[in-house]
């Protein structure tokens, strides 16, 4: 069986009151669960965990390395600039998909650059809770059938 770590950022445990006009009115709990289903009728394992702290996701990404199949991460705020988690998904080499529910590029112009994008096997943004979905079934499409690239 499969298993992913999915990785929520910094201010992703207030979704659902947090700028309902730009995050949606689904709380972070809903997601999760959404998720799980979703990744049990697909025959995956899927642990989640969300923290504020960047060292605390930088542990949980060097401790996937030891079981987990892939990672999802919605990096947040730290996606523009935390070469430290960057460094640490480098450093596990397990494929990456990064995630984000809103659109990042029809956002403010600082949000439009991604530090953590160019380690990750894609990005998905813009598609609301859905683009965990969406981001869950392209890093399984790349674990059964990776993209090659010459």
């Amino acid at each position: 069986m499969k298993k992913i770590l999915l990785i929520h950022g910094p201010n992703l445990n207030l979704l659902g009151e947090r700028e309902p006009d730009i995050y949606g009115r689904m709380t972070l709990a809903e997601i999760d669960k959404r998720l799980t289903g979703i990744a049990q009728e697909r025959g995956v394992e899927l642990q989640t965990i969300q923290s504020n702290s960047e060292g605390a996701i930088i542990n949980a990404i060097q401790e996937a390395r030891t079981w987990a199949s892939g990672l999802l991460i919605n990096p947040g705020a730290f996606t523009h600039y935390s070469l430290a988690i960057r460094d640490a998904l480098t450093a596990v080499r397990l494929p990456v998909v990064e995630v984000h529910i809103s659109n990042v590029f029809a956002r403010e112009e600082f949000r439009h650059r991604s530090v953590i994008a160019p380690v990750c096997v894609g990005s998905v943004c813009g598609f609301g809770w859905r683009s965990y979905d969406l981001a869950l079934t392209g890093l399984l499409e790349h674990l059964n059938s990776p993209l090659e690239t010459k």
